[in-house]
Protein backbone atom coordinates (compact mmCIF):
# COMPACT_ATOMS: atom_id res chain seq x y z
CA UNK A 1 0.00 0.00 0.00
CA UNK A 2 1.37 3.05 -1.03
CA UNK A 3 2.09 6.01 1.56
CA UNK A 4 -0.14 9.15 1.37
CA UNK A 5 1.69 12.59 1.59
CA UNK A 6 0.58 14.41 4.21
CA UNK A 7 0.29 18.29 3.90
CA UNK A 8 2.15 20.46 5.10
CA UNK A 9 1.33 21.63 8.39
CA UNK A 10 1.97 25.64 9.24
CA UNK A 11 4.66 26.49 12.24
CA UNK A 12 3.80 25.24 15.50
CA UNK A 13 3.78 28.25 17.10
CA UNK A 14 1.14 29.65 15.10
CA UNK A 15 -2.32 29.13 16.55
CA UNK A 16 -5.13 27.72 14.20
CA UNK A 17 -8.35 25.48 14.12
CA UNK A 18 -7.48 22.72 12.04
CA UNK A 19 -9.50 23.48 8.97
CA UNK A 20 -7.60 26.98 9.20
CA UNK A 21 -4.26 25.04 9.55
CA UNK A 22 -5.37 23.08 6.29
CA UNK A 23 -5.76 25.62 4.27
CA UNK A 24 -2.33 27.41 5.20
CA UNK A 25 -0.64 24.53 4.71
CA UNK A 26 -2.47 23.61 1.27
CA UNK A 27 -2.63 27.32 0.21
CA UNK A 28 1.02 28.36 1.20
CA UNK A 29 -0.48 31.55 3.18
CA UNK A 30 1.98 33.08 5.30
CA UNK A 31 0.81 32.77 9.18
CA UNK A 32 1.61 36.77 9.38
CA UNK A 33 -0.28 38.37 6.99
CA UNK A 34 -3.83 36.62 8.54
CA UNK A 35 -5.64 38.66 10.91
CA UNK A 36 -6.84 36.34 13.52
CA UNK A 37 -10.23 36.94 15.23
CA UNK A 38 -10.18 34.07 17.69
CA UNK A 39 -9.09 34.39 21.36
CA UNK A 40 -5.55 34.63 22.40
CA UNK A 41 -4.76 35.39 18.25
CA UNK A 42 -6.04 31.73 17.32
CA UNK A 43 -6.87 31.61 13.97
CA UNK A 44 -10.41 30.65 11.93
CA UNK A 45 -11.11 28.93 8.54
CA UNK A 46 -13.00 32.81 7.46
CA UNK A 47 -9.71 34.85 8.35
CA UNK A 48 -7.26 32.48 6.42
CA UNK A 49 -9.71 32.80 3.37
CA UNK A 50 -9.97 36.57 3.94
CA UNK A 51 -6.28 36.61 3.54
CA UNK A 52 -6.72 34.81 0.46
CA UNK A 53 -9.04 37.13 -1.16
CA UNK A 54 -6.89 40.11 -0.24
CA UNK A 55 -3.59 39.06 -1.04
CA UNK A 56 -0.42 41.48 -0.27
CA UNK A 57 -2.74 43.71 2.17
CA UNK A 58 -1.24 44.61 5.31
CA UNK A 59 -3.23 43.10 8.14
CA UNK A 60 -5.71 45.19 10.28
CA UNK A 61 -4.33 47.02 13.36
CA UNK A 62 -6.58 45.62 16.67
CA UNK A 63 -9.19 47.72 17.21
CA UNK A 64 -8.78 49.60 20.23
CA UNK A 65 -11.08 49.73 23.52
CA UNK A 66 -13.66 52.47 24.18
CA UNK A 67 -12.87 52.48 27.32
CA UNK A 68 -12.91 55.91 28.80
CA UNK A 69 -10.05 57.69 31.58
CA UNK A 70 -11.09 60.10 33.90
CA UNK A 71 -7.85 62.09 34.89
CA UNK A 72 -7.99 64.89 37.97
CA UNK A 73 -6.22 67.84 36.72
CA UNK A 74 -3.08 68.91 38.32
CA UNK A 75 -2.99 72.07 40.23
CA UNK A 76 -0.92 73.64 37.40
CA UNK A 77 -2.81 72.76 34.78
CA UNK A 78 -5.82 74.28 36.46
CA UNK A 79 -3.94 77.40 36.87
CA UNK A 80 -2.79 77.57 33.36
CA UNK A 81 -6.18 77.17 32.20
CA UNK A 82 -7.35 79.68 33.85
CA UNK A 83 -4.58 82.33 32.78
CA UNK A 84 -5.04 81.40 29.22
CA UNK A 85 -8.97 81.95 29.39
CA UNK A 86 -8.71 84.93 30.84
CA UNK A 87 -5.61 85.88 28.81
CA UNK A 88 -8.32 85.41 25.67
CA UNK A 89 -11.05 87.16 27.72
CA UNK A 90 -9.70 90.10 28.65
CA UNK A 91 -7.23 91.55 26.21
CA UNK A 92 -7.69 93.00 22.53
CA UNK A 93 -4.78 90.22 20.90
CA UNK A 94 -3.31 90.41 17.99
CA UNK A 95 -0.64 88.99 16.32
CA UNK A 96 2.16 90.18 14.13
CA UNK A 97 4.04 87.80 12.02
CA UNK A 98 7.81 88.41 10.29
CA UNK A 99 10.84 86.20 9.58
CA UNK A 100 14.10 86.26 10.24
CA UNK A 101 17.65 84.81 8.25
CA UNK A 102 19.00 82.81 10.31
CA UNK A 103 22.49 82.54 8.78
CA UNK A 104 24.25 84.52 10.20
CA UNK A 105 23.83 83.43 13.74
CA UNK A 106 24.28 79.86 12.60
CA UNK A 107 27.53 80.92 11.30
CA UNK A 108 28.69 82.05 14.57
CA UNK A 109 27.54 79.87 16.50
CA UNK A 110 29.87 77.03 14.33
CA UNK A 111 32.50 79.44 14.49
CA UNK A 112 32.69 79.78 18.38
CA UNK A 113 30.39 77.35 19.88
CA UNK A 114 33.65 75.46 21.02
CA UNK A 115 35.47 78.17 22.54
CA UNK A 116 32.37 79.59 23.93
CA UNK A 117 31.25 76.37 25.81
CA UNK A 118 35.20 75.86 26.83
CA UNK A 119 35.29 79.53 28.24
CA UNK A 120 32.24 79.83 29.96
CA UNK A 121 30.74 76.18 30.64
CA UNK A 122 27.27 76.46 28.77
CA UNK A 123 26.45 75.81 25.14
CA UNK A 124 25.86 78.87 22.95
CA UNK A 125 22.02 79.00 21.46
CA UNK A 126 19.69 80.81 19.97
CA UNK A 127 17.93 81.85 23.05
CA UNK A 128 20.87 84.08 24.25
CA UNK A 129 20.55 85.97 20.80
CA UNK A 130 17.10 86.38 21.27
CA UNK A 131 16.89 87.48 24.53
CA UNK A 132 19.75 90.01 23.98
CA UNK A 133 17.67 91.05 20.62
CA UNK A 134 14.20 91.59 22.87
CA UNK A 135 15.96 93.47 25.22
CA UNK A 136 17.35 96.15 23.04
CA UNK A 137 13.83 96.23 20.93
CA UNK A 138 11.74 96.44 24.76
CA UNK A 139 14.06 99.96 25.49
CA UNK A 140 13.03 101.18 22.22
CA UNK A 141 9.46 100.35 22.62
CA UNK A 142 8.40 100.42 26.16
CA UNK A 143 4.94 99.92 25.25
CA UNK A 144 6.06 96.57 24.76
CA UNK A 145 7.43 96.34 27.75
CA UNK A 146 4.30 97.53 29.57
CA UNK A 147 1.23 96.25 31.02
CA UNK A 148 -1.95 97.88 31.96
CA UNK A 149 -2.99 98.33 35.69
CA UNK A 150 -6.70 99.53 35.89
CA UNK A 151 -6.44 103.07 33.88
CA UNK A 152 -3.11 103.22 34.45
CA UNK A 153 -0.04 101.78 32.05
CA UNK A 154 2.79 100.70 34.24
CA UNK A 155 6.06 101.14 32.09
CA UNK A 156 9.24 99.14 33.00
CA UNK A 157 12.87 100.38 32.81
CA UNK A 158 14.19 96.80 33.04
CA UNK A 159 13.59 93.79 31.00
CA UNK A 160 12.49 90.38 32.93
CA UNK A 161 12.39 88.07 30.24
CA UNK A 162 9.96 84.97 31.07
CA UNK A 163 11.13 81.85 29.09
CA UNK A 164 8.13 79.46 28.19
CA UNK A 165 9.56 75.88 29.55
CA UNK A 166 8.04 72.41 28.99
CA UNK A 167 8.31 70.57 32.16
CA UNK A 168 6.66 67.51 33.23
CA UNK A 169 3.74 68.65 35.05
CA UNK A 170 3.41 71.02 32.02
CA UNK A 171 4.43 74.56 30.69
CA UNK A 172 6.31 76.79 32.86
CA UNK A 173 7.44 80.19 32.43
CA UNK A 174 10.58 81.02 34.86
CA UNK A 175 11.84 84.69 34.65
CA UNK A 176 15.06 86.26 33.71
CA UNK A 177 15.48 89.32 35.72
CA UNK A 178 17.26 92.08 33.91
CA UNK A 179 18.26 90.46 30.83
CA UNK A 180 18.91 93.99 29.29
CA UNK A 181 22.06 94.10 32.11
CA UNK A 182 23.25 90.63 31.27
CA UNK A 183 25.81 89.07 29.21
CA UNK A 184 25.41 86.08 26.34
CA UNK A 185 27.01 83.47 28.70
CA UNK A 186 25.32 85.14 31.88
CA UNK A 187 22.14 84.71 29.54
CA UNK A 188 22.71 80.96 28.31
CA UNK A 189 23.50 80.10 32.31
CA UNK A 190 20.54 81.27 33.60
CA UNK A 191 18.71 79.70 30.90
CA UNK A 192 19.74 76.08 31.41
CA UNK A 193 19.80 76.23 35.59
CA UNK A 194 15.72 77.61 34.99
CA UNK A 195 15.61 74.10 32.55
CA UNK A 196 16.57 72.38 35.11
CA UNK A 197 14.74 73.21 37.60
CA UNK A 198 11.86 73.29 35.57
CA UNK A 199 12.86 69.52 34.98
CA UNK A 200 12.79 68.63 37.94
CA UNK A 201 10.12 70.64 39.32
CA UNK A 202 12.48 72.74 41.64
CA UNK A 203 11.05 76.40 40.88
CA UNK A 204 10.19 78.64 43.45
CA UNK A 205 7.19 81.01 43.15
CA UNK A 206 9.37 83.87 42.56
CA UNK A 207 11.41 82.56 39.88
CA UNK A 208 7.66 82.45 38.25
CA UNK A 209 6.66 85.50 38.23
CA UNK A 210 7.08 89.03 37.73
CA UNK A 211 7.97 88.83 34.03
CA UNK A 212 7.64 91.87 31.59
CA UNK A 213 7.88 90.03 28.41
CA UNK A 214 7.49 86.56 27.16
CA UNK A 215 9.40 84.14 24.49
CA UNK A 216 8.46 81.10 23.71
CA UNK A 217 9.89 78.53 21.07
CA UNK A 218 7.51 76.47 19.67
CA UNK A 219 10.19 74.94 16.90
CA UNK A 220 11.88 73.03 19.61
CA UNK A 221 8.59 70.76 19.04
CA UNK A 222 8.54 71.56 14.96
CA UNK A 223 6.04 73.50 14.50
CA UNK A 224 6.55 75.99 11.71
CA UNK A 225 4.14 78.85 12.72
CA UNK A 226 1.39 79.61 15.77
CA UNK A 227 0.04 82.42 17.26
CA UNK A 228 0.88 82.28 20.93
CA UNK A 229 -1.48 83.45 23.73
CA UNK A 230 0.09 86.47 25.75
CA UNK A 231 1.22 85.53 29.58
CA UNK A 232 -1.05 88.17 31.62
CA UNK A 233 -0.32 90.77 32.90
CA UNK A 234 2.19 91.25 30.22
CA UNK A 235 1.12 93.30 26.88
CA UNK A 236 3.57 91.05 24.52
CA UNK A 237 4.60 87.38 23.65
CA UNK A 238 7.45 86.59 21.16
CA UNK A 239 7.06 83.01 19.33
CA UNK A 240 10.31 81.00 17.73
CA UNK A 241 10.01 78.88 15.44
CA UNK A 242 11.45 76.10 13.24
CA UNK A 243 14.20 76.65 11.43
CA UNK A 244 13.59 75.51 7.76
CA UNK A 245 15.83 76.29 4.91
CA UNK A 246 13.44 78.14 1.86
CA UNK A 247 14.98 80.02 -1.96
CA UNK A 248 15.42 83.64 -0.75
CA UNK A 249 15.35 86.45 -3.17
CA UNK A 250 18.80 87.86 -2.06
CA UNK A 251 20.23 90.83 -4.38
CA UNK A 252 18.12 89.04 -7.08
CA UNK A 253 19.06 85.65 -6.71
CA UNK A 254 17.35 82.78 -5.63
CA UNK A 255 19.14 81.43 -2.34
CA UNK A 256 18.44 78.48 0.04
CA UNK A 257 18.20 80.14 3.48
CA UNK A 258 17.59 79.25 7.37
CA UNK A 259 14.61 81.09 7.99
CA UNK A 260 12.24 80.75 10.87
CA UNK A 261 9.15 83.03 11.09
CA UNK A 262 8.45 85.07 14.19
CA UNK A 263 5.23 85.58 15.63
CA UNK A 264 4.58 88.23 18.41
CA UNK A 265 1.20 88.10 19.75
CA UNK A 266 0.09 91.93 21.70
CA UNK A 267 -2.41 93.44 23.56
CA UNK A 268 -3.88 96.26 21.10
CA UNK A 269 -5.50 98.29 24.62
CA UNK A 270 -1.84 99.35 24.61
CA UNK A 271 0.10 98.75 22.02
CA UNK A 272 -0.55 100.08 18.42
CA UNK A 273 0.27 98.65 15.33
CA UNK A 274 2.78 100.71 14.75
CA UNK A 275 4.80 99.68 17.47
CA UNK A 276 4.70 95.81 17.40
CA UNK A 277 5.14 96.10 13.94
CA UNK A 278 8.78 98.22 14.45
CA UNK A 279 9.62 96.17 17.60
CA UNK A 280 9.77 92.93 15.69
CA UNK A 281 11.22 94.57 12.33
CA UNK A 282 13.97 95.57 14.89
CA UNK A 283 14.60 91.92 16.33
CA UNK A 284 14.49 91.23 12.61
CA UNK A 285 17.63 93.35 12.37
CA UNK A 286 19.35 92.79 15.52
CA UNK A 287 19.16 89.01 14.66
CA UNK A 288 20.38 88.98 11.01
CA UNK A 289 23.23 91.70 11.90
CA UNK A 290 24.24 90.08 15.43
CA UNK A 291 26.99 92.66 15.85
CA UNK A 292 24.37 94.70 16.39
CA UNK A 293 23.83 92.86 19.48
CA UNK A 294 27.15 94.60 21.13
CA UNK A 295 25.56 98.27 21.16
CA UNK A 296 22.19 97.79 20.18
CA UNK A 297 23.22 99.49 17.24
CA UNK A 298 26.08 99.91 14.25
CA UNK A 299 29.13 99.71 15.61
CA UNK A 300 30.49 102.01 12.84
CA UNK A 301 28.11 104.22 13.49
CA UNK A 302 28.60 104.44 17.63
CA UNK A 303 32.08 105.04 16.95
CA UNK A 304 31.66 107.71 14.80
CA UNK A 305 29.34 109.18 17.32
CA UNK A 306 25.99 109.06 14.55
Amino acid sequence: MLATAEPAKPAADVKATPVAAAIIADKQVNPANVVPSGANGKIYKQDVLAALQNPGRAPQTVAFGRNDRPEKMSNLRKTVSRRLVEAKNTTAMLTTFNEVDMTRIMELRKLYKDGFSKTHGVNLGFMSFFTKACSYALQEWPAVNAYIDGDQIIYHDYCDISIAVSAPKGLVVPVIRNAESLSMADIETKVVELATKARENKLTIEEMTGGTFTITNGGVFGSLMSTPIINIPQSAILGMHKIQERPMAINGKVEIRPMMYLALSYDHRIIDGRESVSFLVRVKELLENPELLLFGKDPVKTLLEL
